[in-house]
Order: structure tokens, then sequence, then C-alpha cells
């Protein structure tokens, strides 16, 4: 059998040396060395993508690897990856280290300098067991191969205040709601407000496991609260300055333990960019970055995304963007938000309806939003659209198994789209009536036009008779011939002068039309009079 080799050496002249040599080996396909541990994942979940057959039988992991420390990376590759072999190679031979490599999950160790005979022996032992696990797994399906346990989420803010913490939290509860298990990690470490926003009082936060190195179900269970709404919450410090515990060896681990434990693991990162929440994103199979539609929250995610980038966390096309406080009169709409930041956005905007929401947080009872909240129904499509819920076929779409599930957490996930069919239902009943108030409110638009006009008509008629009776003319005519000049086409009227005294008077009887001008009902005519005083007795 040949052997597939796949090198991770981040030092060139460690490289070429190790290339020199795994080129010696007999029955071995070396691969051309990658230089850093975000390559080596890309390139692994590559061929994963693939077929599992496509994974090289062995890695090995030069001690000097980066950005990674190399046993944390060992440990991300023996989750992720069950079927492949990981050998390091170290210069440090102490029993600490060989303990340390071997909890991680590797396969065995190569100790600097390299030599023919022991680099053989390690390569082939770890060949011979990768081939063992892959015959074991082949009667399993490939989602076995999707990720380390549960998803884990990670949602962090572009800048202060656009609402991470409340996105977090109804990630976390539409999970539990569908029925999956679900772990909700509080790393905002110095103004974390998870426990705030649902009424927690608890002592302990993942401060408090920063300085265990083996984080077992017991000791998790002491540092996890148990919340009402089944959601397992690990909180941030109340002392803010402890949050310096919390490094990235100690996310790795905790993150772990909880995905190991979980189907879904959402991580609270807050906004500020620390080792502990890179740590989390990197691990992530979701990350999210939230924004809101305005200028400063924009470049604030742009340099966020180019951060990831430089510090090789996450790439901008393995970003998901949500559009928080959404509104269609605002200029940020998201196509334009994913084209200046170079990250896809995510198909679900959740709406500007903080006032539906501030009754719940001040009282610290999030988990209480009404399920007619706009707010909450984008929320909750959104863990819908990310894979979150256990759909009724069984699936979530991120590789964990599930039975068939018609409960209540899933009833509502599909709601909205019954909301639109309800609200659509409804509109088709209410729309005679609202056609019938329009047609009488178009009526009374009408019967005033027409008293309007009248009155006009009546007044010009009532100068013209006054003109002609002044030159001793033909009053009649001059009244019927200015009124009707001043009436539209459409409306008919009877047209009246005489002089009463000292004064002309005008009298326009005009129909009120039904609906449409010129159509003539039969209804009472609308009078308009005037009159103007005679100025001369040609009489």
């Amino acid at each position: 059998m040949t052997v597939r080799i796949l090198p991770a050496v981040g030092d060139i002249d460690s490289a070429r040396a190790l290339t020199t040599l795994l080129s010696q080996l007999a029955d071995t396909e070396p691969a051309p060395p990658v230089p850093d541990a975000t390559a080596l994942l890309d390139t692994l979940a590559r061929l994963a993508a693939e077929s599992l057959d496509e994974l090289p039988e062995v890695v090995l992991v030069h001690e000097r690897i980066g950005p990674v420390p190399a046993l944390d990376l060992i440990r991300d590759l023996a989750m992720r990856f069950p079927a492949v072999g990981v050998v390091l190679i170290t210069a440090d031979t102490s029993t600490g280290v060989l303990t340390a490599a071997m909890d991680s999950g590797a396969r065995g160790i190569v100790t600097l300098p390299l030599g023919y005979d022991a680099l053989a022996e390690r390569v082939q032992a770890a060949a011979t067991w990768a081939a063992g696990m892959r015959r074991h797994l082949s009667t399993g399906t490939p989602e076995l191969y999707s990720g380390p346990g549960g998803t884990l989420v990670t949602v962090t803010g572009a800048k202060g205040g656009v609402g991470t913490t409340v996105t977090a939290v109804h990630l976390a509860l539409a999970a539990r709601a569908s029925g999956r298990t679900v772990a909700l990690l509080d790393l905002d470490l110095q103004s974390g407000d998870v426990a705030s926003y649902l009424d927690v009082q608890f002592r302990r936060s993942v401060a408090d496991l920063a300085g265990i190195t083996d984080i077992n179900p017991r000791v998790l269970q002491e540092a996890v609260f148990t919340h009402d709404t089944g959601l397992a919450l690990l909180l941030a410090p109340a002392e803010g300055e402890r949050g310096e515990e919390v490094t990235d060896r100690v996310t790795r681990q905790v993150v772990s333990a909880l995905r190991a434990r979980h189907d879904i693991v959402v991580v609270d990162c807050g906004s500020q960019m620390n080792a502990a929440t890179a740590a989390a994103v990197e691990m992530a199979d979701q990350a999210l970055l939230l924004v809101t539609p305005d200028v400063v929250a924009v470049r604030a995610a742009k340099r966020m995304v180019r951060l990831w980038e430089r510090l090789q966390i996450r790439k901008a096309e393995e970003t998901l963007t949500v559009v928080n406080r959404h509104s269609r009169g605002t200029e940020l709409q998201p196509p334009l938000v994913e084209k200046v930041t170079g990250t896809k956005v995510a198909r679900v905007a959740v709406p500007a309806a903080f006032k539906e929401l501030q009754p719940v947080v001040d009282a610290g009872r999030l988990h209480d939003l009404e399920a007619r909240s706009t707010v909450k129904q984008a929320l909750w499509s959104l863990a819908g659209e990310l894979g979150l819920v256990r759909t009724q076929e069984g699936g979530s779409g991120h590789g964990r198994r599930r039975k068939p599930s018609a409960d209540r957490g899933a009833l509502v996930l599909r709601r909205r789209g019954g909301d639109r069919g309800s609200v659509t239902l409804e509109f088709a009943g209410i729309f005679p009536l609202i056609l019938v108030v329009m047609a009488i409110l178009w009526q009374c638009v009408l019967y005033g036009y027409t008293y309007s006009i009248a009155g006009n008509a009546a007044d010009e008629a009532a100068r013209a008779a006054t003109a002609a009776y002044a030159v001793d003319g033909d009053v009649a005519g001059a009244c019927a011939s200015a009124g009707s000049a001043h009436l539209p086409g459409a409306w008919t009227a009877d047209i009246d002068c005489g002089a009463e005294g000292s004064v002309m008077t005008a009298t326009v009887s005009a129909d009120v039309p039904l609906f449409f001008p010129g159509f003539d009902p039969g209804w009472p005519q609308v009078e308009g009079r005037a009159g103007a005083a005679l100025e001369g007795n040609a009489r």
C-alpha cells in the first residue's frame, strides 16, 4: 500500500530537510509541505469534501507550525479527521510532551534531528492505524467526518451595540426549541451580558475552567448553568479582569468539551478581538459578523474581516454577515454591505423594531419575547438558514443524524410561512369591506367637488347676468353661458338668474355623478347660489 503523507512545516529549512527525507521512504507519496495550520485545515477539508479516500493516511506536524500551537492543532485534526494518523515532530523528548501529544490525539512522535529509521517507523505505524480506522468507519456515513462533535456558531459584532447578544441568545433558543441540545458560551469576557438578558444569577464562569488541564464532564457540569429554557449556559466572568485568564488554549479546550456534549454550541464573541475570541472564530463551523446598516458599522465590519484574514483566522468568503436593524428606507442595503465587506450576507435581515425588544430586555427576560415579534421571527428564520434547527426529515445540514421530529420548536420555525398564508386569507376576507369604504369615500369626494363647482359657476353666472342687465342685454343667455363655461364638461346643471331688488341672484343646480363623472343616477341635485349688486337699471 502506498502511504500518502502531508507534512505541515512553517520553517523553510525544516521543510526542505523533511521533504528530502520523505522522498527516500519506500512506498510513500509525500505531498508538498503546507506552511501553516490554516492551510493544513483548508487542504484536509477540501480533500474530505471530495471523498474520505482522498485524505492522506499520515499528517506530519512540526512543533514550530503556526499560528496555532502544535498540540492544539493536533487535537483539532484528531477530532475533525479521525481517520488520519497525526505524528508530531519535536525536539522536546520529555515525558510531559509525549503525554500531552498522546492526549491531543497524536499517533506518535518523531524527535529532532530527524532520522530515517525513526521517521519510517512512525509513518508506518500511523498509516497502519489510519487504515484500520477507515475500515472500521467504512460502514458509517460521510456525516461522521463533517466536524468535531456538535456544530459551532460564533456571533461577533462589528462594533459595540449592534445586537450581538440578542442574536446569539435567540439562535440558541431557536435551536433548543427544535429539540437540539444547545450550549451558549459568553466570550465577551469584559462585558458579557448573557446572564442579564436571561435573568441568571450564577457565580461560576468560563474563567473558572482556565486552570484546569483536563475538562471532564463533572468539571464542566459544575461551571455550566442549566437555564429554564434548557440552554446550557457558560457565562462570562462577573469580574472583567478575570477575562485575561481565558486564553486561546482555554477556549479551544472549553469549546471542544462543549461540542462533545451538545448538538449546537453558540458563542457570543462580543465586539472585541482577543486571543479567546480569535480561537473560537477559527474553530467555528459558521462565523457570523453582525452589522447595522450605517457607515460606521460597515466600516468596522470591513476592518474586522481584514483583521481575520491577516491573522489567518478566517477568510472573508467563509464569513457570513448578518444585517441587523434593517429597514427599506436606509441607503445601505444588504447587497452593498456584501460588496463592501467582501463577505456573504445572510438572506434573512433582522428588522429595526427595538420597541418589541425593550420590555423583555429591561426585564431581563429575552426568552419571553412574543412569537409574533418580527425580530424573533427573523432571528429564528436565520437559525433555520444556518441549519441549526432540526427539520421534519431529521437532518440539520451539519452532519448530525436525527430522527424525524414534529415538536413545538419545529412548528414555531415553520410558523412564519404559515403566518404569511394567514395574512393572505385575512386580507382576502376584508378586501370587499375595503372596497366598500373606498367607494363611499370616493363618492363623498365627488359630492364635495360638485358642491364646489356649483358655487363657483353660480358666482360667475351672477356677474355675467348683472353685466347684461346693466346694458339691457340678454340676462338669461349671459347667465346660462357663463355658468356652463365654469362647469366641467361631464357635469350637467340647471342655471337660473333673476333680479331680486338691487341684487342679481344666480342659482346652479348640479347633478352629482355616481362614481364616474357623467353617470347620473337621478339623485337630488346640489345647489349653488350667488348674488351680485345691480349697478344700473336699464329696465
